[in-house]
C-alpha cells in the first residue's frame, strides 16, 4: 500500500494533513462557539448557531467550483493551492479578533481559501498517476490518511488551547499556525510537486467567465435572494427552515442544473463520463449531510447528552462541568456544592456566561449579595494579579458600559438569550464574583439561572466539597474517533479489497460508493437507538453509543470518500479535472448545508425521530446507486479507469 507511490505523493499528504488539522479545529468548534452560553460564546440560539455551521461549510465547498475553473485555466494548482493556503491563515486569525465584523471576515475569508485549496490538491494527487495506473486507489487513501490525521488532532489541539492557553481566541489562532506550517511545506516542495501540477489549458469549447457569470453565477445569486426575501416574507415561523437557507439552496440549484446540461452539451467521448458522475454527485451529498453532522447535531449530542466524566482522561483536555451538564445528567453524578453557585435572574445569568456584563447589572447585583459574597476587580495586566486572582480569573466576567439582550424560544420552548454589545466596544474593567468559605478559603463562583439551580439539585444528588468541581473532557473530543478509526481502518480496508482483487473478485469503484452508504443508514439507526434508551434526551448515555456510530460511518466514509474522488478523476475528461472535481465539492456544499439545518432541527424534534428521518433518506439513495450500478461500472470499463 505505502510503497511504488510519485515522491510527491507524502509532500501533498503532509500539505494537506496541516490544513485539515486548521479546517477541522473551525469544524470542530463553530457550532460550539456560536452557541456557547457559558464560557464567553456568542450565546446564540441552537438554530442560528447550526444555521451559521451549515452555511459555512456549504460556502466552504462551494467555492471550490470557482476555485477549480480558476486553476484550470489560469493559475495552475499549485499557485492555487498556495493562495488558498495564505487566506485560511488570514481567515483563523481574524476569527480570533472579538467582534461581529472579523468574525463574518474571517469566515468569508475561509470560504475562499478552502475555494482555492480543497479541488487542486485532490486533482495534483491524481495528476501524480497514468491512466489505469492501480496505485491510484491507493494513493487516494494514503491521502486520505492525511486528512483524517489533521482530524484526529485538531480536536485535541481545541481542547488544549481552550482549557490551557487562553479560551476561544487561542482555538483560532492555533488553527492559523497550522495553516501556515502547510504552506511552508508546499513552498518548500515546489519543485517536487511541478509533476503534479499542470500549465493552464483553455479551449475554444469551455463554457467562458462571461457565460459562466450569465448562466451560472447570476442566476444562482438572483435566486439566492429571492428566495431568501420570500422565505422572511411569508415563510411561517413555525417552519423550522430559516431564510438564509432557503436563500443558499434556491441559489444552488442553477449550478446543479449547469453540471445536468454539460453532460448533455459535451462531445459524444466526454458525455458518458460526465452524465456518470452525476449520481456520484447524489452520493456524496448525502453522505456529507450526515458525516458534518459531527459538527452539528452529533456534537450536540456529545455536548448535552452524553456522559463525560472520565476518569482517564488526561486533567488538560477536561474542563469544569458547569451547570448546563447537570440538567439531564444520571443521579449518580456528583453536582458542585451549592456554594459554587450564586443564583441570579436568567437575563444576568445569560451575560455572565457570555462573558458581557452591563454595568448597570453589576450595580444591581451588588445591592443585593449575600455578605459571604464580594465582588473583585482584577487587574487588566495578567502579571500584576497575585495567586488567588489567578484562580479567580477563570471565573471573570468582563464589564461594558451597556449590553443589549435578545431573547428567542425554539420549538420545545428552551429560551435562549443572547446578549450583545455595540461594535468595537472595550471593557471598562473585569470582575469577579468570590465567597469566602468558613475554613478561610475564598472561591469564585459561578452565575447560574435560579429555575436551572432547582433541576440541577433535584432527587437530592450527590455533591463534591466547596469550591470543586467535576471534570469533564471537551466534547469536540468524540469527534477525532472519526480520524483516529479511518487512521486504523485504512490499511485494513485496502488490505481487504486487495486480497478480493487478487483472487479475481475485485469490488469496483462504484459498489464501494454502494456499501459506504449501506454502512452510514446503519450508523444513523445505531443513534437512533441510542436515542430510546436515553428516553430521548431525559438522561445522558455512554460514550460507548458515539464509538460505535463512528465506527461505522468512518468504514462507509472509506468505502465512499476516497473512492468517489479517485472516480472522479478516473471519468473526467482531463480538460475538465479541476471543474469536476469542483461540482463534487458544489454537491458536498449542498449537502453541508442540510448538515446545519438538520443540526437545527435536531433541538425541536425527539432523537429517535431524527436519527430515523436521516437513516430513510440515506437508505434510498444507496438503493438509488446500487440500482444504477451497471451504468456506473459500465462508464469505468469505457474509460478503462
Amino acid at each position: 500500500m505505502f510503497t511504488g507511490h510519485p515522491k510527491g505523493l507524502y509532500r501533498l499528504f503532509f500539505i494537506e494533513m496541516w490544513e485539515r488539522l486548521a479546517f477541522y479545529t473551525m469544524v470542530g468548534i463553530l457550532m460550539l462557539y456560536a452557541t456557547d452560553t457559558e464560557t464567553g460564546g456568542l450565546g446564540l440560539s441552537k438554530v442560528v448557531g447550526n444555521e451559521i455551521y451549515g452555511l459555512y461549510l456549504a460556502f466552504v465547498y462551494f467555492t471550490p467550483y470557482l476555485g477549480g475553473l480558476i486553476a484550470d485555466r489560469f493559475l495552475g494548482y499549485r499557485k492555487a493551492v498556495l493562495i488558498g493556503g495564505l487566506f485560511f491563515a488570514l481567515g483563523f486569525f481574524l476569527m480570533s479578533i472579538f467582534g461581529r465584523v472579523p468574525f463574518v471576515l474571517g469566515l468569508v475569508c475561509l470560504c475562499i481559501g478552502n475555494g482555492f485549496f480543497k479541488p487542486n490538491i485532490s486533482a495534483m494527487v491524481g495528476n501524480l498517476y497514468q491512466k489505469g495506473d492501480p496505485k491510484r486507489d491507493f494513493g487516494f487513501n494514503i491521502f486520505y490518511m492525511g486528512i483524517n490525521i489533521g482530524s484526529f488532532v485538531a480536536n485535541f489541539v481545541a481542547a488544549f488551547a481552550r482549557n490551557e492557553i487562553g479560551g476561544w481566541p487561542a482555538v483560532f489562532l492555533c488553527a492559523a499556525a497550522g495553516m501556515l506550517i502547510g504552506v511552508a511545506i508546499l513552498l518548500a516542495s515546489w519543485r517536487v510537486l511541478a509533476g503534479a501540477d499542470r500549465p493552464p489549458v483553455r479551449s475554444p469549447e469551455d463554457t467562458s467567465f462571461g457565460e459562466i457569470g450569465r448562466k451560472i453565477l447570476l442566476p444562482a445569486l438572483t435566486c439566492g435572494i429571492a428566495a431568501y426575501f420570500a422565505a422572511a416574507a411569508w415563510l411561517p415561523s413555525s417552519v423550522p427552515i430559516r431564510p438564509a437557507v432557503c436563500g443558499f439552496l434556491a441559489g444552488v440549484l442553477p449550478v446543479l442544473f449547469f453540471f445536468v446540461r454539460l453532460g448533455r452539451r459535451a462531445n459524444t467521448e466526454e458525455q458518458p463520463g460526465l452524465q456518470a458522475l452525476l449520481p456520484v454527485y447524489l452520493a456524496g451529498a448525502t453522505f456529507f449531510m450526515v458525516l458534518h453532522l459531527n459538527g452539528s447535531a452529533i456534537m450536540a449530542w456529545s455536548r448535552d447528552k452524553t456522559s463525560r466524566d472520565f476518569a482517564w482522561a488526561p486533567a488538560s483536555l477536561k474542563a469544569d462541568a458547569l451547570p448546563s451538564y447537570y440538567l439531564n445528567a444520571p443521579p449518580e453524578t456528583p453536582r458542585p456544592s451549592r456554594e459554587n453557585l450564586l443564583p441570579v435572574d436568567a437575563r444576568v445569568a445569560s451575560m455572565f456566561g457570555q462573558n458581557r456584563l452591563a454595568r448597570r447589572a453589576l450595580d444591581e447585583l451588588r445591592a443585593m449579595l449575600p455578605a459571604d459574597v464580594r465582588v473583585e476587580v482584577l487587574p487588566p495586566d495578567a502579571a500584576a494579579r497575585n495567586a488567588d486572582q489567578q484562580v479567580w480569573q477563570r471565573r471573570a466576567v468582563s464589564v461594558y458600559a451597556e449590553v443589549s439582550l435578545d431573547e428567542s424560544t425554539d420549538a420545545r420552548g428552551v429560551t435562549t438569550i443572547t446578549a450583545k454589545i455595540e461594535e468595537g466596544a472595550k471593557p471598562e474593567r473585569s470582575v469577579a464574583f468570590v465567597r469566602a468559605l468558613a475554613s478561610g478559603a475564598v472561591i469564585p463562583l459561578f452565575l447560574v439561572d435560579r429555575a436551572a439551580l432547582e433541576r440541577i439539585y433535584a432527587g437530592a444528588p450527590p455533591t463534591l466539597p466547596p469550591g470543586e468541581w467535576l471534570q469533564v473532557v471537551n466534547p469536540e473530543l468524540f469527534k477525532s474517533l472519526n480520524g483516529l478509526f479511518v487512521i486504523f481502518f485504512t490499511p485494513l480496508v485496502v488490505m481487504a479489497f486487495g486480497a478480493l482483487q487478487r483472487r479475481g473478485r475485485g469490488v469496483s469503484t462504484a459498489r464501494k460508493i454502494f456499501y459506504g452508504l449501506a454502512l452510514t443508514t446503519l450508523s444513523l439507526l445505531v443513534m437512533m437507538l441510542a436515542g430510546f434508551v436515553g428516553g430521548n434526551g431525559a438522561v445522558k448515555v455512554s460514550g460507548a453509543w458515539l464509538v460505535l456510530f463512528y465506527a461505522l460511518i468512518t468504514l462507509g466514509e472509506l468505502c465512499l470518500s476516497p473512492m468517489a474522488l479517485s472516480l472522479v478523476t478516473k471519468i473526467s475528461p482531463k480538460r475538465f479535472a479541476g471543474l469536476t472535481m469542483g461540482g463534487w465539492f458544489v454537491a458536498t456544499s449542498f449537502g453541508n448545508n442540510f448538515s446545519g439545518f438538520f443540526g437545527g432541527l435536531e433541538s425541536q424534534i425527539s432523537p429517535t425521530s431524527f436519527f430515523t428521518l436521516l437513516a430513510a433518506i440515506a437508505a434510498s439513495v444507496a438503493l438509488l446507486i446500487f440500482c444504477l450500478l451497471p451504468r456506473l461500472d459500465a462508464a469505468l470499463k469505457k474509460y478503462s479507469a
